[in-house]
């Protein structure tokens, strides 16, 4: 049968799906360093999904992926809920919030270098 690479990170469960529905495949337990990186490589691809969801139950199930893979950094990285809340807090005082609905079409060029993907209209 045709293999197909994945080369990411899983949840705990899926190789016990796999073997029942009798799947051969190949996983490895990584280290802690390779764990965390991958982590954060797989919020990035959970999140990246929700733009092109079209109904809330799909939305609920990705918002949960995501919240699941968040919990595992927070865990991981030892940051606790308290930190979260104190960084949020900071960046609501100096940014606000998204009641507003504000759209930014464009702005003169300050050297401010932003960290979020661009997605196509």
């Amino acid at each position: 049968m045709k293999k197909i690479y994945y080369h990411k990170l899983i949840r705990d469960r899926v190789p016990l799906v796999m073997k029942k529905n009798g799947a051969a495949f190949r996983v490895k337990r990584l280290d802690l360093k390779s764990y965390q990186r991958e982590l954060l490589k797989k919020v990035g691809e959970e999140a990246s999904s929700l733009p092109r969801l079209r109904s809330k139950r799909e939305m609920a199930s990705e918002l949960a992926d995501t919240i699941d893979v968040i919990n595992a950094i927070k865990r991981t990285f030892k940051i606790s809920e308290r930190q979260i809340k104190s960084e949020q807090r900071k960046a609501f005082v100096r940014k606000g919030g998204f009641k507003k609905r504000l759209f930014l079409f464009w702005a003169e060029d300050t050297g401010y270098r932003t960290n979020e993907r661009r997605y196509k209209k």
